[in-house]
């Protein structure tokens, strides 16, 4: 296989329902959505690679900036909740319950792997 091959072939999974998707963004609750969740991957990638320099290049690791990402973090967090409408307190409560379904008392890997979606999906629900 050649790349242009590999490239028209690829267009064919393609979601192309360009109308559709412009239509959901014409609101600006998705657009909020949507500038959350790349500022969330964004910074997430910049906390990977200051752990990527640290472990593979021997730079020292840069607390100074792991800590100003992170608060970039909760800010698109924070852009995300409000237009969700819910607190972070909402979110670490159903996350430790949903946590408490999956796992009991404590971690275990065998837990983590056979997980109940259904029942955490539950949790998260009510």
């Amino acid at each position: 296989m050649n790349s242009s091959t590999y490239i028209e072939n690829a267009k064919k999974t393609e979601s192309v329902n360009y109308e559709n998707i412009a239509n959901r963004l014409q609101s600006k609750s998705m657009i909020r959505i949507l500038h959350s969740a790349l500022g969330l991957s964004t910074e997430a990638g910049e906390i990977l690679d200051a752990v990527k320099k640290h472990v593979y290049y021997g730079k020292e690791l840069d607390k100074v900036n792991l800590f100003e990402e992170v608060g970039d973090l909760f800010w698109y967090l924070a852009i995300m909740a409000d237009e969700l409408g819910f607190s972070f307190e909402d979110a670490m409560k159903k996350n430790n319950e949903k946590l408490e379904a999956r796992y009991g008392s404590r971690f275990s890997s065998d837990k983590a792997i056979d997980r109940d979606l259904n029942k955490e999906r539950t949790v998260l629900e009510n």
